[in-house]
């Protein structure tokens, strides 16, 4: 017995050494670490494991007819990693290789079934299990496979004598190395998934930096500003090119091939117009697959990445390679990643429109004006929820197109008191979204408060409140927004928070006209609404935070 473990255990050594180094394969890990697997992508794990099998039935060792083996392996491996359908197709390949080689042999029948049955437990593992207990799961399921199988021997093999020889000598052995390799095996594979969630997490972070270093050009949109985003991206990603077209043409392509993808020029490739008509990401691994009709292009590989605003395709980012068959899920991964963060920043700026926006972004100095720093926190919270929650990145989408369109669009005229805080509400929410539950918002409006006001009059106060009151004091706190009706038709406006209370200081100069050119935001309030009504802002420095109110009544258009 202490022999045949030997001899499994020296079996088990050039399995795990094989499946390591089969691991480490470019093509294996590019198959491994995909989000989804498709149908040919189950049929070649289905055949990887199973030949593991097979492997496992070659190296076992001859003991009274029957072969002393570590097949399960593979098989139930295979199965716990990659579900049902590989699970049991390797069980069969292993399974009928293990009958065929050995037609009428003592042990040929069990082993065979047994070899299926593992595949079959296995898939059921998949199911049941979690990343992390997968290879204990993997271990227990070894050592009951292996009780499975003597018990089959026993009732199947014939003479019992025979039957009883052969499970007592390989029992122990075949139990302890294929459990053990079992649990050594998904251990292997899943370090590629661990090695997948590390490169996600680069990605995520080189998206971030590429967020960063783009915002500028987004913000003030010119006839060359697409064309530096492509070469930031070019270069941060290591590509030889980088594109971004519209629905119908090239906007900007900077690297390799720009002497004949030249801006301006319409869509031709049908890749393109797959994926503008489709709305989904391809890859593309080959000159014939890019179709380039320039027979002299360089380009070998590309992904071609949507780029949407909300549900509607607005155009595309291409990303190219000049060696054939370049794409690794890296580059799928960050290729997403970046076609996400370009769509949020176009649907702010709107590309078309964007230096109409920038000059409306020139609000007089009596409006409160659009943070630049405000809207860095925004997309870099929005960045960090599209790959984890991406319903609430489109939430936050939104929320962030209302206020900078509300910011950019109001002009003198006044605007219905309920389009005003909507406005608030909007930027409370990506407010929360970066601060989660250390912001309680509480909202006390009357129903059918027909009037309008000034633009921008709530917002500032605000947002005074948050940044000012509550998170320079001990980071968390209540803001209360109260509108209700009052005597001689005019509507109270209330914020109150619980921070740390504004200065007697501040109160002054915001009463004197004496604020720094930094902290103008209540005192261009308070001077906006003493301009139009006669009477300005009552701040009121509470013993735990401060009360700011106002009134204001129908100004009519």
């Amino acid at each position: 017995m202490i022999e045949l473990l030997k001899s499994l255990t020296n079996n088990l050594g050039y399995i795990i050494l094989i499946a390591f180094c089969v691991s480490r394969m470019g093509s294996f890990k590019k198959i491994v670490q995909k989000d989804k697997f498709r149908v040919r992508d189950l049929i070649i794990f289905s055949i990887i494991f199973g030949g593991f099998g097979v492997l496992g039935t070659y190296t076992g060792t001859e003991i009274n007819g029957a072969i002393a083996n570590t097949r399960i392996i593979g098989v139930m491996a295979g199965g716990i990693l990659c579900g049902p359908y590989v699970g049991i197709l390797a069980g069969i390949i292993a399974g009928m290789h293990r009958l065929l080689i050995d037609i009428g042999g003592i042990t040929s029948v069990p082993c065979t079934i047994t070899t299926v049955i593992s595949g079959i437990v296995a898939g059921v593992i998949y199911i049941k299990s979690n990343q992390k207990n997968k290879w204990l799961y993997g271990l227990i399921g070894g050592l009951l496979i292996e009780i499975l199988e003597m018990v089959l021997i026993l009732i199947m093999s014939h003479p019992f004598n025979s039957a009883l020889s052969i499970v007592k000598n390989i029992y122990f052995p075949m139990s302890f190395t294929n459990a053990i390799g079992i649990a050594i095996l998904i251990l292997i594979i899943q370090k590629i998934l661990s090695e997948k969630e590390e490169i996600a997490a680069k990605q995520a972070q080189i998206a971030l930096e590429i967020a960063n270093k783009t915002l500028p050009y987004f913000r003030e949109m010119d006839e060359h500003s697409l064309e530096k985003i492509c070469g930031i991206i070019k270069e941060s990603i290591h590509a030889d090119a980088v594109a971004i077209t519209n629905m119908e043409y090239i906007l900007a392509h900077v690297g390799e091939g720009a002497d004949h993808h030249i801006k301006g020029h319409k869509i031709i490739t049908k890749a393109t117009q797959k994926v503008i008509k489709e709305g989904n990401l391809l890859t593309l691994t080959n000159a014939e697959q890019i179709d380039c009709h320039n027979l002299s292009c360089n380009l070998k590989s590309a992904i071609i990445a949507p780029l949407k605003e909300g549900e509607v395709m607005i155009g595309t980012l291409k990303i190219y390679y000049c060696k054939e068959d370049a794409i690794s899920f890296r580059n799928i991964n960050l290729a997403l990643g970046l076609s996400q963060i370009i769509s949020t920043q176009l649907e702010i700026s709107k590309l078309g429109e964007a230096k109409l926006m920038a000059k409306k972004a020139e609000i007089k100095a009596l409006q409160a004006q659009i943070s630049p720093h405000f809207l860095f926190n925004a997309l870099n919270t929005i960045i960090s929820f599209i790959r984890f929650d991406p319903d609430r990145a489109r939430e936050l989408i939104i929320n962030l197109s209302t206020y900078l369109r509300y910011n950019l669009e109001v002009g003198e005229k006044p605007v219905d008191i309920y389009h005003e805080l909507e406005q608030v509400k909007a930027y409370i929410e990506i407010e929360k979204a970066r601060f989660g539950e250390k912001l309680n918002i509480i909202y006390k409006v009357d129903d059918n408060l027909d009037v309008k006001i000034p633009s921008l009059i709530i917002q500032p106060i605000v947002e005074n409140s948050i940044k000012h009151g509550i998170l320079e004091g001990k980071g968390q706190g209540k803001v209360i927004i109260e509108i209700k009706k009052v005597p001689l038709g005019d509507v109270m406006i209330v914020i109150e928070d619980d921070g740390v209370g504004i200065s007697n200081d501040i109160i002054e100069k915001v009463y004197k006209g004496t604020m720094e050119e930094n902290k103008i935001g209540i005192s261009n309030v308070h001077n906006r609404l003493k301009y139009i009504y006669g009477e300005g802002l009552k701040i009121e420095r509470l013993v735990k935070g401060t009360r700011i109110n106002f009134n204001v009544r129908n100004i009519g258009e």
